[in-house]
């Protein structure tokens, strides 16, 4: 069942000219797409090419046109407040450049749900600890957080947008600032969360093994425009080659299987396979 619907999404950023400082410049040209409840979409495309507009679009951040709909409510209506409870956004960087706690800083996730000045439930601080438990971060949990590392910082603000159960998770690049162990940590997590709250998560990824083995689609993107999808489980591998291709140039993917018998994908440039 289809819980995100995207149609006709155009998008880019205000700038000026000789005739108007309000013209908008699109990076992203007439994108449409569903996707379906415990799902991963994965977007794919060489820099500049539109997926971190894409994401904010969706989180109604910058201009855009066209419409989006989650559990058809459209997100272009939808007050400020109502759509932080809906929709976690984590950007490339934090944005926290204070001293704060680790805890304050997950605790931050339910800001959408309390009214000015009204301070945090016990229930919310007790949800928070089992969050940051579930991250591997509960020993810190009283921390500074500018004491993190960049790996630790992102694993904390997924927990802030865990903790609230929202039901659209956008994610720009987060597997940016991690280690090899950790990209796949919060991969994990991201497939566990959606599954099991019936959500779905918006990812732009730059590292191709995560993007085919733990997106349920990927949504392909070239000079502005969405170019074709591809799902790791049922497109033909010659078919992903020839799409993915257009891309980063001519590519090979093989099927694998690791030590637990379980089906992987990995993409290798023309040049890696000498």
């Amino acid at each position: 069942m289809s819980i995100l619907n995207i149609c006709d999404l155009s998008a880019g950023y205000h700038h000026s000219s000789r005739t108007s400082t309000t013209d908008v410049q699109n990076v992203i040209n007439n994108i449409s797409f569903s996707a379906e409840e415990g799902s991963i979409v994965g977007i794919l495309g060489e820099n500049g090419c539109g997926k971190t507009t894409l994401i904010k679009a969706i989180a109604n951040l910058i201009p855009h046109s066209g419409c989006c709909e989650l559990d058809n409510l459209q997100l272009e209506h939808m007050p400020h407040k109502k759509l932080a409870q809906l929709c976690g956004y984590i950007p490339q960087k934090s944005g926290i450049s204070i001293d704060i706690s680790l805890l304050d800083v997950v605790m931050m996730g339910f800001n959408p749900e309390l009214k000015l000045l009204q301070p945090p439930t016990e229930a919310m601080k007790e949800k928070a600890y089992k969050v940051l438990a579930m991250v591997g971060l509960d020993s810190r949990i009283n921390d500074n957080f500018q004491t993190l590392s960049e790996g630790q910082k992102q694993l904390a603000l997924l927990a802030r947008t865990f903790v609230a159960k929202r039901k659209l998770l956008l994610l720009d690049e987060p597997e940016s600032a991690l280690d090899f162990r950790l990209r796949y940590q919060i991969m994990n997590l991201l497939c566990s969360y959606v599954e099991r709250n019936h959500a779905v998560s918006l990812v732009t990824l730059h590292d191709s093994s995560l993007a085919l083995n733990y997106c349920n689609t990927l949504l392909v993107l070239s000079e502005s425009k969405l170019i074709g999808e591809v799902y790791p489980d049922k497109t033909p591998i010659e078919e992903m080659e020839m799409l993915l291709s257009k891309v980063y140039g001519t590519i090979s993917i093989r099927e694998l299987r690791n030590r637990q018998g379980k089906r992987q994908l990995v993409m290798m440039k023309e040049d890696d396979m000498h």
